[in-house]
């Protein structure tokens, strides 16, 4: 009994300094990269980027994909990336194919997995993470799911802070401030969705041990990679430690191909993600999203494991 209190002690303790973690690294992200989204739009109009990334020619779509491959952010700091898109209305596909991709092939996993697995597991991750993100984005834009933005998505929070009505002799770093108070604004209305998500995340991280992850996705389970798949959701992960972990879990048992799906599913998508995206998106494009991550999750295990 003594033993068990020990556990859930240290269970709690693991919680709480995850959730501590989270929600300074997260807040950090997300202030830090809205701003430099403002400030990109301060600079480069709405129009160049719906010419950049327009999906008329295709060309679009691979552009979103390997602009989310370069930017190194994990599946929560991608929404506010995702907001100013959205502002600059850029096409709906290809900014899904962003929101797929970016998590999933930012250089710090790209990196990770190739130091972990080798160079061919690697070119096979990327392939199929680039492969079914492009070809999400399309069939989604091609399906209407553009209708499934909340409206207010498309709209920035407008600023207290002092622009031209203050006269011409406004200071040049007004407009700092204002590219500020808009971020600011913007951050309080996701506020509760993040910290939600956070919480729920720091949960499940703290109390669902990985010896139950590698007992329940063995390789004599054929239900593994469905279930690492599913796991991997709620199971939030930092690109620095799912590969890792992912490492450690094959050591204890657990099938590559499973692995595979745990990867993808954790870094693909987190509850966090999840509960930020209802801020933008209604629950018919939620569910598409969970859909699409949890398609790609399950058909790179099965072909890792046919394939190698």
């Amino acid at each position: 009994m003594v033993d068990l209190n020990f556990i859930n002690m240290d269970m709690l303790k693991e919680t709480l300094n995850m959730f501590a973690f989270l929600a300074v690294e997260l807040t950090i992200l997300f202030l830090a990269i809205s701003y430099f989204v403002g400030v990109l739009q301060h600079y480069i109009p709405p129009e160049k980027i719906q010419r950049i990334l327009s999906g008329k020619n295709g060309r679009g779509y691979f552009i979103a994909g390997l602009l989310g491959a370069i930017t190194p952010f994990c599946s929560c700091s991608t929404i506010p990336f995702l907001k100013g898109l959205l502002r600059a209305k850029a096409g709906f596909g290809t900014m899904m194919v962003f929101l797929f991709a970016s998590p999933l092939l930012n250089p710090i996993i790209i990196g990770l997995f190739a130091v972990t697995f080798g160079l061919k597991v690697t070119l096979f991750y990327f392939v199929i993470a680039m492969g079914v993100s492009v070809i999400a984005g399309i069939t989604l834009e091609k399906l209407g799911f553009e209708k499934y933005v909340k409206p207010e998505a498309y709209i920035a929070p407008e600023s207290t802070g002092c622009g031209s009505s203050c006269g011409a002799k406004a200071p040049a770093v007004s407009k700092w401030r204002k590219i500020w108070n808009s971020t600011w604004a913007d951050f309080k209305t996701v506020l509760p969705y993040l910290i939600g998500g956070i919480a729920i995340g720091s949960i499940i991280y703290g109390f669902m041990p990985t010896e139950f992850v590698a007992s329940v996705a063995s390789e004599d389970n054929w239900f593994a990679i469905p279930i690492a798949a599913v796991v991997g959701i709620p199971l939030y992960i930092r690109a620095e430690a799912v590969i890792p972990l992912s490492a450690a879990l094959a050591a204890k048992g657990m099938g590559l191909g499973a692995v595979m799906a745990l990867i993808i599913g954790s870094a693909g998508a987190s509850l966090t993600e999840v509960i930020l995206l209802k801020s933008i998106f209604k629950n018919q494009m939620i569910a598409a999203f969970l859909v699409v991550i949890l398609s790609m999750a399950m058909l790179a295990g099965f072909a890792y494991q046919w394939i190698f």
